[in-house]
């Protein structure tokens, strides 16, 4: 069974909530699909609970209330995340997980540390950092075999998303895996 992940960069709210809504039509589980969004468009509603989870100051809140309602404010473990160089963000899914936990205090630290806990390679998740940055949203879906990592992939490309790569355990690319 594969570990894979299958990122994209979402520009827009509109633009994330159609990539998850297309996900969840396809047959992904919304418990296998994360969303990491940046805290500024004013429009969330959010309850946040703080508490320290890493020495460089990191918090994380539970929520108490969906992000703009719908499809992403169904997703899992919604939160909210103060991360020092990147300020913050909102997070559900499992990337909330890799991000309030240990991978914060990691050695790349914050979202990087976290990214890279997921097996992204550190120079894509510097890159989904800076996107992220710049006030864009990054999704991500768990693949359970190839044929799920192109429908996600086909899904992202579809509308439009930007940087779609995949990435699991495995440390052979997918073209190899399959040649």
């Amino acid at each position: 069974m594969s570990k894979t992940q299958v990122f994209c960069i979402a520009k827009s709210h509109a633009q994330a909530e159609q990539i998850v809504e297309r996900l969840q039509t396809s047959g992904f589980p919304a418990e296998e699909i994360s969303i990491l969004l940046p805290e500024t468009e004013g429009k969330h509603d959010i309850g946040h609970v703080k508490a320290t989870k890493a020495p460089e100051g990191a918090t994380t809140g539970a929520a108490t209330g969906g992000v703009t309602g719908g499809v992403i404010g169904l997703l899992a473990g919604i939160g909210a995340l103060a991360i020092p160089g990147v300020g913050p963000l909102i997070a559900a899914g499992p990337i909330m997980a890799a991000l309030s936990g240990a991978a914060i205090g990691g050695t790349a630290g914050g979202i990087v540390g976290g990214l890279v806990g997921l097996g992204i390679p550190e120079i894509e998740a510097k890159r989904y950092e800076e996107k992220l940055k710049a006030g864009n949203y990054l999704i991500a879906v768990h693949a359970h075999d190839d044929d799920q990592e192109d429908r996600a992939e086909e899904i992202f490309e579809n509308a439009g998303a930007e940087d779609i790569t995949s990435s699991g355990m495995s440390s052979v690319p997918k073209e190899e895996a399959r040649a």
